[in-house]
């Protein structure tokens, strides 16, 4: 998110930065909580879940929680670490005061939440093709096949019981 910032800037951005650490197996983020802070990981692993399904890891460098700083909407997913973990916390109103400095920073945001927009769209895509797609054990019915309705019980029934 902050790449293509000036290197004066990101000392600056993160002075004002809260550094925090966590245990490994910390939940940091809990899905459907209100949440006013984004992360960026500066050491070791985290989980990105949502229900019990992973859905990232991310290492070095990278964020989680930036969707909840601009709309302040439950948290969309849960966050977990994985090993012991050093993380840069950064507040709505922190970030809010480093887009008014540089503008910069939005763009990049918007690059970020874009980028992070299309994986789930190919994702999305990847499963209703598989979805379209045809079972190997099902046997493909022309299109013209429709099945007919079971009779009734009765008329199964054997003449002369």
């Amino acid at each position: 998110m902050f790449k293509e910032l000036r290197d004066d800037f990101l000392v600056r951005l993160a002075s004002v930065m809260d550094e925090v650490f966590y245990e490994g197996n910390y939940t940091i983020i809990t899905q459907g909580q209100e949440g006013r802070s984004m992360y960026i990981v500066v050491s070791g692993r985290v989980s990105v879940h949502i229900g019990g399904q992973q859905v990232a890891q991310l290492k070095q460098g990278e964020c989680f929680g930036e969707m909840s700083v601009f709309d302040a909407e439950p948290r969309s997913a849960s966050v977990t670490t994985l090993d012991p973990c050093a993380c840069l916390v950064l507040t709505q109103q922190q970030l809010y005061d480093a887009i008014d400095e540089t503008p910069g920073i939005a763009v990049n945001v918007i690059r970020l939440l874009s980028r992070r927009i299309r994986e789930l769209n190919q994702d999305l895509n990847q499963v209703k093709q598989q979805l379209a797609e045809p079972s190997p054990f099902t046997p493909a019915r022309p299109q013209w096949y429709q099945p007919m309705p079971f009779p009734p019980p009765e008329s199964l029934a054997r003449p002369g019981r």
